[in-house]
């Protein structure tokens, strides 16, 4: 089982990738690593943060996607009808954009530091972007 690091804002997180349900998001994620970028509070989906990735392409498809992200899962949703971000859930998410409802592949699973999840996405919500980064455990 591969693990993760993610330092989000002030707080550190750690978490499997989901390999056997979304090799192919776990193979491009690994492949880009360290992963830097912003996290901002989502508009339309709920309780969650987001990384706005524009064109960038991941170069994957449809694999374990949801539209509905438990607290501590990442999804990426690889573009197509909006532009291509990764998702963190700290509460309840229904994934989408301006253009409606969308689904993204869940790739990581958080499995420590659980508890910083909700003062993340409000230090987000209330201060704006932070920093993230995405590297091996």
């Amino acid at each position: 089982m591969t693990k993760l690091k993610v330092i989000a804002g002030p707080f550190t997180f750690e978490g499997r990738l989901e390999s056997e349900l979304a090799p192919k998001t776990c193979e491009a994620m690994l492949a880009r690593l360290p992963f830097v970028s912003k996290v901002v509070h989502v508009r339309w989906s709920g309780e969650g943060v987001w990384m706005p990735l524009g064109d960038y392409d991941f170069n994957v498809g449809y694999e374990n996607h949801t539209s509905y992200p438990a607290p501590g899962q990442i999804i990426l949703y690889p573009g197509g009808i909006s532009e291509t971000e990764i998702l963190l859930a700290y509460g309840g998410v229904r994934f989408a954009s301006k253009v409606g409802q969308l689904a993204g592949n869940h790739f990581l699973t958080l499995t420590s530091g659980l508890e910083n999840l909700y003062p993340l996405g409000r230090k987000c919500l209330w201060e704006g972007a932070q920093d993230i980064r995405f590297e091996l455990a």
